[in-house]
């Protein structure tokens, strides 16, 4: 039986693949795997829930390794860590609650990667200097709970336990600080527009 072109063109490719995935795992093991002490402790700095940690070093991995197969990025370490960095927003968003504690963990990587420009920096720490003086514009038990349940996390039971007052009195706490953080917030800008 006579070979086909076509017959051997795919023999050709499977043998491409084949030496591309023994130099995919050599670059893997000569670029990736030495990054993991840095790896785990940026994991380790970064993520609340230090039970998930070796779970997020793999899922690092598995993602690393599935890129590479369409192209081997160089350098290696930027990649890495912009990959850790983008599981790890992934999950806050998932959560849907931004601690502090994560967005300032999360600037700590010192890599190379796409940061927002020096405007959309400035407007950004412009809208957090104006949120924090709205802030301390509330009363102080609707400040206290605004802080305990939208900048901790913590659920109306913790709130109320840590407060000292019922949950349907931190309900009532929550509702007129969010209310009155608008107001500040978007009350003066509507105001200050013609």
């Amino acid at each position: 039986m006579a070979e086909k072109p076509e017959d051997h063109q795919q023999g050709a490719k499977r043998a491409s693949a084949i030496v591309a995935g023994s130099a995919l795992k050599d670059w893997f093991v000569r670029e990736v795997l030495p990054l993991e002490s840095a790896l785990m402790q940026y994991l380790q700095n970064s993520c609340r829930d230090k039970t998930e940690i070796a779970d997020l070093r793999q899922e690092v991995y598995v993602r690393v390794y599935e890129a590479a197969r369409e192209q081997i990025p160089r350098p290696a370490r930027p990649f890495v860590f912009t990959v850790a960095r983008n599981l790890l927003i992934n999950r806050v968003r998932r959560e849907r609650i931004v601690t502090m504690e994560s967005v300032v963990d999360l600037d700590a990587l010192d890599v190379a990667i796409d940061m927002p420009g020096p405007d959309r920096s400035a407007i950004a720490r412009d809208e957090l200097r104006r949120l924090q003086l709205a802030i301390e514009r509330l009363p102080a038990r609707c400040r206290e709970a605004v802080t305990l349940g939208r900048i901790e996390g913590l659920s109306g039971q913790e709130i109320a336990r840590r407060m000292g007052i019922s949950e349907a009195a931190v309900s009532k706490h929550l509702a007129i600080g969010m209310n009155a953080l608008a107001n500040i917030l978007y009350g003066e800008r509507s105001e200050k527009k013609p």
